[in-house]
């Protein structure tokens, strides 16, 4: 009996308008490393070599920007940057792309988890409770024991949300994007308020405008680039945009822009802004206060200034570390599903319908980075890893245009590869600097990467299992004879006895018997990896 199958792609909907991708790219953007990584930005770079930081980071996101607007309107699938990679370059490059961007969401996550942790603790002391200051655990104090307890739990409870399957909808995405920028924009405007009325506040910026130099920029840079990668989701989204090859670019180059014009307004008014009786220059107080910089900032210039960072801070905290582990096991969960990872991170949970050991492996990830390391070095390490990710989707693009050349291309980055060469230079010297900074960050990249290429030998070099591309996700077939019967099957039980009955009545009609199996994906897995449950619906015999 011939038939005649037709083959059809399964994609997400396009229901993202410009605006929708925009505001995802700035909620990412606007995360908590501005609200925690300001101060100490402050305190290696100066005054004047803070704007420069986050300036000069603007420039060089931008650059990468475009290697991502060319591959997401090119490619606007689900997958990013791991499937472009391995698109572009031998399989080990797809590898470490895929482990690159495991350990830095997940060392992200742990960043946002000990930020968590120290505001809500600021939140307590708020409330009147004390901590004790007196060192109690492993040379730390009570407060400092209880920014890691906080920080600790909050990274439980929000791997244990992915586990069961909850996830934060558009919406409630979009609303907390714009309190944060409310939040910012109203502690700027306070502090532009402030100067005007400060005879000479001109001194803030001038007296030391770059006591560490250029090296004390570039340390800074490295150590902020955490707070200008988001745009890298917009690309990851390309899949659910409307009109990809217009709206993917011009989203990412209007986040950064947004971002950018926001982190100098909140960067300027910080130091300018300030009034504090320490006698200490403004970068330096902010330098010691570190993580809680922002807090002691607004506390100085406007009314209720300390709460509504605090709730600001928790706001952002929250929403990334739900972001980072979501986004750190689903790469986990993909690069099991695909041979690059033992098999046990592609496994789905039977009734949460998630990749529950790779959410759980990721959370015990996190938690080690959030209990064990200073939050200098959890945010270092997240940015050499973005940094060294970010490179090498710069050489992919490099790369696909020898390739690929025939590739349609609706946005086309300029000055191919020289500006490409240019971001890897510059990322790379960034991601140098940071060891000054962090020596402990690098010592971690290193044996995650030397880890890296001991999992590659025993998993992702071996003889890859069964390709799955081929799977029918979708088939039509057109039938033979002008009498069929279509019968739904949902489990076993139910198709044997209704096999029975649509088989009498194919029969008497001789006509043909179709059985027909969907199967739901869950949001929290989504339709690209819908691959995993077609088998659930295979093992039914006659």
């Amino acid at each position: 009996m011939a038939t005649n199958a037709r083959r059809f792609a399964v994609t997400l909907s396009r229901g993202l308008g410009l605006l929708d991708v925009t505001m995802i790219g700035i909620g990412a953007m606007i995360g908590a490393g501005i609200f925690g990584l300001t101060g100490i930005a402050a305190g290696e770079a100066g005054p004047v070599g803070l704007l420069l930081a986050f300036f000069f980071n603007g420039l060089v996101a931008s650059l990468t920007g475009m290697t991502y607007a060319e591959l997401g309107a090119a490619y606007p699938q689900a997958g990013g940057s791991y499937a472009w990679v391995k698109a572009g370059l031998p399989r080990i490059y797809g590898f470490y792309a895929g482990w690159l961007s495991w350990f830095s969401n997940s060392v992200a996550c742990g960043f946002y988890a000990i930020l968590f942790g120290t505001f809500f603790v600021e939140l307590t002391k708020m409330a009147g409770v004390g901590w004790a200051q007196t060192h109690l655990l492993m040379g730390l104090s009570g407060e400092e024991v209880a920014v890691k307890g906080f920080a600790v739990l909050s990274a439980l409870i929000f791997t244990f949300i992915n586990y069961r399957g909850a996830s934060e909808t558009g919406a409630v995405g979009n609303v907390i994007t714009t309190f944060k920028i409310i939040v910012l924009l109203t502690m700027a405007g306070f502090g532009l308020r402030a100067m005007i009325n400060m005879p000479n506040w001109q001194d803030n910026f001038l007296a030391e405008p770059l006591p560490h130099g250029i090296l004390g920029v570039l340390i800074a840079m490295g150590l902020t680039y955490i707070a200008f990668e988001g745009y890298e989701i917009i690309a990851q989204s390309g899949e659910e945009v409307k009109n990809p090859g217009r709206n993917v670019p011009l989203a990412i180059f209007i986040s950064i822009i947004v971002v950018v014009f926001i982190y100098l307004l909140v960067g300027f008014v910080s130091i300018g802004a300030l009034v504090q009786n320490t006698g200490l220059p403004n970068w330096v107080y902010l330098g010691e206060k570190g993580e809680r910089a922002m807090i002691e900032t607004a506390r100085a210039i406007m009314p209720y200034g300390a709460l509504i960072i605090i709730l600001g801070g928790l706001a952002s905290t929250t929403s990334a570390m739900n972001a980072t582990i979501y986004s750190s096991s689903r790469v986990s969960f993909a690069m099991g599903r695909e041979g690059d990872l033992p098999a046990l991170f592609g496994r789905i949970h039977p009734r949460n319908r998630t990749p529950h050991w790779a959410i759980w492996l990721s959370g015990l990830l996190i938690l080690v980075m959030a209990l064990f390391l200073p939050i200098e070095d959890v945010a270092s390490g997240a940015s050499i890893t973005f940094l060294l990710l970010f490179l090498t989707i710069n050489y992919t693009l490099i790369r696909l245009r020898k390739t690929h050349p025939d590739l349609p291309r609706p946005f086309r980055a300029p000055l191919v590869p020289w500006l490409q060469y240019l971001a890897i230079a510059i990322q790379l010297g960034l991601a140098v600097s940071l060891f000054r900074l962090s020596p402990i960050a690098w010592g971690a990249t290193l044996t995650w990467m030397a880890l890296g290429a001991f999992v590659y030998q025993r998993h992702g070099a071996v003889q890859e299992a069964a390709k799955e591309a081929d799977t029918i996700l979708l088939e039509e077939t057109i039938a033979t004879r002008e009498y069929s019967v279509l019968l739904p099957v949902a489990n076993e039980a139910q198709a044997r006895q209704m096999a029975r009955l649509g088989a009498l009545l194919a029969l008497a009609n001789d006509g043909e018997l179709f059985a027909l199996h969907v199967i739901r994906v869950p949001q929290q897995v989504g339709l690209s990896d819908g691959r995993a449950f077609l088998r659930q619906g295979r093992p039914v015999h006659r």
